[in-house]
């Protein structure tokens, strides 16, 4: 049996995710991006671009939606162009935006009254996660529902981790998730500053704390690029982290929750790209904490 699939949003991590459902055998992938080069890279992987989500979703039973936040997951799927205006009774919609789990529970309640299944699934593994197929996804839905999906899932993730039953729980996940990253991704860059200010070697500070209880993922996965001050080859921009701690801080203002280490970490984020260095890998977090004999860093 051959599913058709809609797919919206193919970014850095939704294209690689993408490619690997076009190249499933039970799957024909029909895809939509605002960027040509995008969906120029899926049909070349066997997908079939389309000119609107509308169009995608012409046939499909499911629905992935893989865009940058809750405003744009909103107008892909209920906008001018968007999955509304094709889609049929019983359409699966499965998205991987990271979003405030309130907005994933208010499009999950719009996908309800109209007859549509809605799974909050947001994702964590990044670019090399998306493109091994091996991301964590966090999903929350009707269980049922979830289990049919999963000839999508087993494509794009290693592990399925249901978190709930309800639209917002998916997210919820994922922010505390973050909230968790960002920290140590934060501390990890204070830590290499410091050894920077310090005069030491940094890869070799690295080598020692990277085999100590200091260590984290972040801390081992990132460190190599601080002690190389290489932030170019971007894996996960310092941008992401601006908009995905600052969920995590709305989230926590709404239920008055005092998250005084994420907000720091934020801080961080928001002062590396606040001179130009949004785009860098978020390794160059490190960079908030500028060096006397450079003068302070440049973007």
């Amino acid at each position: 049996m051959t599913h058709t699939v809609s797919f919206v949003g193919l970014g850095a991590m939704g294209l690689n995710s993408a490619r690997l459902l076009a190249a499933a055998p039970d799957i024909a992938l029909r895809a939509f991006d605002l960027r040509a080069e995008a969906l120029s890279a899926l049909e070349a992987a066997g997908g079939t671009p389309c000119a609107s989500a509308a169009q995608a979703n012409q046939d499909a039973g499911y629905a992935v939606v893989f865009v940058v936040n809750g405003r744009q997951a909103e107008e892909v799927i209920f906008g001018a162009g968007g999955l509304h205006e094709t889609a049929r009774p019983g359409l699966v919609i499965i998205s991987c935006v990271t979003m405030l789990p309130d907005e994933a529970a208010a499009i999950g309640r719009r996908c309800r009254e109209r007859g549509w299944h809605f799974i909050d699934a947001p994702v964590s593994g990044g670019m090399v996660g998306a493109a091994a197929g091996t991301l964590t996804v966090m999903a929350a839905g009707e269980r049922g529902v979830i289990d049919a999906c999963r000839f999508i899932f087993d494509r794009i993730c290693k592990r399925l981790m249901v978190v709930g039953d309800q639209a917002g729980q998916g997210s919820m996940v994922k922010a505390i998730n973050q909230l968790l990253c960002g920290v140590h991704l934060a501390a990890a860059g204070e830590a290499m500053a410091l050894a920077e200010r310090a005069g030491l070697d940094k890869q070799a500070v690295l080598d020692v704390v990277g085999q100590s209880a200091a260590a984290s993922w972040m801390l081992n996965d990132r460190g190599p690029r601080m002690a190389a001050g290489d932030f170019g080859s971007v894996t996960s921009a310092v941008d992401i982290f601006v908009k995905d701690l600052g969920i995590v801080n709305d989230v926590a203002r709404a239920m008055r929750f005092p998250a005084p280490l994420s907000a720091a970490a934020l801080q961080s984020f928001v002062g590396v790209a606040g001179v130009g260095m949004g785009k860098l890998d978020d390794s160059a977090v490190m960079l908030y904490y500028p060096q006397p004999e450079q003068g302070g860093r440049q973007s």
